[in-house]
């Protein structure tokens, strides 16, 4: 068994991400299967074998998951046979291994995925992130509205 790449894990209401960090890697094999076993293998830019293997939470459906293999990292998007919020990744209660760990960049909670979508849609009131709030939601914006008002009217 090779070594094991740093793996950060997300997901959504239909699909769990998986980013597997190893740069220029070659021989890039990805396997699914309908029980939730998620097989990986590569070969690193030093000719190093990585593989790991997981025990997923829960069921997946292998026809609809997705890899996306890049310079830097390989994105797996896996898609879950029944929709809902997982608990955890692995099926097991014990704590991950290590090299595994939560994309926060790619990070959604349950009551945040209905609005999430329209976060990245643009609306004439955008000011494409100028005063660093473009990742909050517009409703959070209209909520300092008032404040401005009664300073404007002083």
């Amino acid at each position: 068994m090779g070594r094991q790449p740093e793996v950060l894990w997300a997901q959504r209401s239909d699909k769990i991400y998986l980013t597997v960090s190893l740069p220029d890697a070659t021989d890039v094999s990805v396997k699914s299967e309908p029980e939730g076993l998620f097989s990986f293998s590569a070969v690193g830019a030093q000719g190093e074998p990585f593989s790991f293997t997981l025990k997923l939470y829960d069921t997946i459906s292998p026809e609809g998951s997705k890899t996306n293999i890049g310079l830097r990292n390989i994105i797996c998007s896996i898609q879950k046979e029944k929709k809902g919020w997982w608990k955890r990744l692995l099926k097991s209660e014990e704590k991950p291994a290590p090299y595994i760990k939560v994309d926060w960049n790619k990070w959604c909670d349950e009551d945040e995925e209905e609005s999430a979508l329209s976060d990245w849609l643009p609306s004439d009131d955008d000011d494409n992130g100028v005063n660093g709030r473009d990742e909050e939601s517009s409703d959070d914006g209209l909520l300092y509205l008032p404040d401005l008002e009664k300073a404007r009217g002083k």
